[in-house]
């Protein structure tokens, strides 16, 4: 039997993508370079980490078949190179609608297999002054949560707006940690983005590692940043405030033990 691995070094990665494809790649292998210097075993990159377009039809112009492609090449070749395990934050996949892509998170193994894939599930829908979004344009849904078991750990998958649906975590617990690439903008992260990742920490008793994007990009939009690793607990660990950079924490199955221990809200569920 493997030895179980009880901690792990984490990296959650913050950048402000533009709309160069090619720069947005060189920024992403800088700041994995860097989490590898500082021994992390994972690291997650944020949502739309490949390319913050000018437009929302942008990014299917550079939509790869799963299992094919640059970016997929490239994600593998990084995870096997700094030997980590790396979470693909979001990148655009095909579908079967010319017009729409999957909006997708691959994790790769140090040794360069894919190991998951999730499609991210709900889709982001907003309207503000001066600001609307409307997701579901360019993206088909996913329709089914994933999680994956990776080193002994049991982890739990979602994509931005996912946050803000606790029963989607629901149908995954228990799980030690979820991984949470994000783009949340300023509006709606200054008022909801550290509320919400401690409310899925606290109520899941499990870690959370949200990665993001964190200034102001090219195409005009501005997002809330403070990529974060949060404990059982509900205290956060690490936190990158804005700009380019990252958070590093290291988690602990024994710490989730613990909580689970102390307060066995889990095991006390009803429904």
């Amino acid at each position: 039997m493997n030895e179980i691995i009880q901690s792990r070094r984490v990296a959650a990665l913050q950048m402000v993508s533009s709309t160069c494809v090619e720069e947005n790649i060189q920024r992403a292998e800088n700041l994995i370079q860097q989490a590898a210097q500082q021994q992390v075993d994972w690291v997650v990159l944020p949502e739309y980490w490949i390319l913050m377009g000018k437009h929302e039809y942008d990014k299917i112009a550079i939509a790869e078949d799963f299992g094919h492609g640059k970016i997929q090449n490239l994600l593998s070749s990084w995870a096997k190179q700094y030997n980590i395990t790396l979470f693909s934050g979001s990148l655009p996949l095909r579908s079967e609608n010319p017009h729409r892509v999957w909006n997708t998170q691959l994790t790769f193994a140090p040794n360069g297999a894919c190991i998951s894939r999730y499609d991210k599930v709900h889709l982001f829908s907003f309207s503000g002054v001066g600001e609307t979004y409307q997701e579901s344009d360019t993206i088909m849904a996913g329709n089914q949560p994933v999680s994956l078991v990776h080193q002994h750990w049991k982890i739990a998958q979602g994509i931005c707006y996912d946050l803000r649906f606790p029963e989607f975590f629901r149908m995954q617990t228990p799980f030690d940690v979820l991984i949470l690439p994000a783009a949340f903008t300023q509006t709606t992260g200054k008022a909801h983005w550290h509320l919400l990742l401690r409310a899925r920490a606290v109520e899941n008793q499990a870690y959370v590692i949200a990665a993001t994007q964190g200034g102001q990009h090219e195409n005009g939009r501005t997002t809330f940043g403070h990529a974060m690793i949060i404990d059982p607990w509900g205290d956060v660990l690490s936190e990158h405030k804005k700009g380019e950079g990252m958070a590093i924490a290291t988690i602990d199955l024994n710490r989730i033990a613990s909580v689970r221990r102390h307060l066995p809200a889990l095991d006390n569920r009803v429904f």
